[in-house]
């Protein structure tokens, strides 16, 4: 899952991204708000993290300017600001939560995953595809009922697969998924990733089909 970080404190960007990081988040971080405007035009994220008190442009403008393009990425405004006129604004210009500083991290993190269920799964973190199940709050997988082992990375390939079941996943995409733009991303990344994969659902008969100058599809044999 992707997040994209807009806070202007160092110090603050830095510790959220490096905690969020150790959840198996892909987190991008930048910390002013005209940068920010311009990656959400181009950019596509699973949670938006936004502080309101930005340089060049405020986090109230880049609200504005992310709805007012459509787009319906979650978005939980994290600000210093308490008063309830800043919280009304920030929720009638689209924000999805509003959590003021200082704050506890586990809440953090669980309002973040609540916005990613509430976004992504249908308002479920836990995804299944025959026997293979996907716990995406608490990065579990079993197959028929028996932990699966993955890393972090291939979680994140088979937790994409899964989202996007019945559609096939090209390569670009997955890596945007895993991957921050600090990452460096090997050649044949992917690659390795789904050869491992395959290896460990095989043996119930869980299979992810190439589709041959196109990407990935997860399916289960008959």
């Amino acid at each position: 899952m992707r997040i994209f970080l807009v806070e202007d404190d160092p110090l603050l960007a830095d510790g959220l991204t490096r905690s969020l990081r150790q959840a198996d988040f892909v987190v991008d971080c930048i910390q002013d708000g005209e940068q920010a405007d311009h990656a959400l035009a181009a950019e596509s994220y699973d949670v938006v993290i936004l502080d309101l008190g930005l340089p060049k442009l405020d986090g109230f403008e880049v609200l504005k300017r992310l709805r007012r393009r459509g787009a319906t990425v979650p978005v939980l405004v994290l600000t210093a600001r308490d008063a309830l006129a800043d919280r009304v604004k920030g929720l009638d210009l689209g924000a999805d939560d509003y959590l003021t500083k200082p704050f506890d991290l586990p809440e953090l993190e669980a309002r973040v995953r609540a916005l990613i269920r509430r976004g992504q799964s249908g308002g479920s973190l836990l995804l299944t595809h025959g026997p293979l199940a996907l716990d995406i709050s608490g990065r579990r997988a079993t197959l028929d009922g028996i932990p699966l082992e993955l890393s972090a990375r291939e979680f994140g390939v088979l937790e994409v697969l899964m989202l996007r079941s019945g559609r096939v996943v090209n390569k670009e995409q997955l890596a945007e998924q895993l991957y921050g733009w600090d990452d460096e991303v090997g050649a044949n990344a992917i690659e390795v990733y789904v050869h491992r994969l395959r290896k460990k659902l095989e043996p119930a008969k869980v299979v992810i089909r190439t589709i041959r100058g196109l990407g990935y599809l997860l399916e289960k044999d008959a």
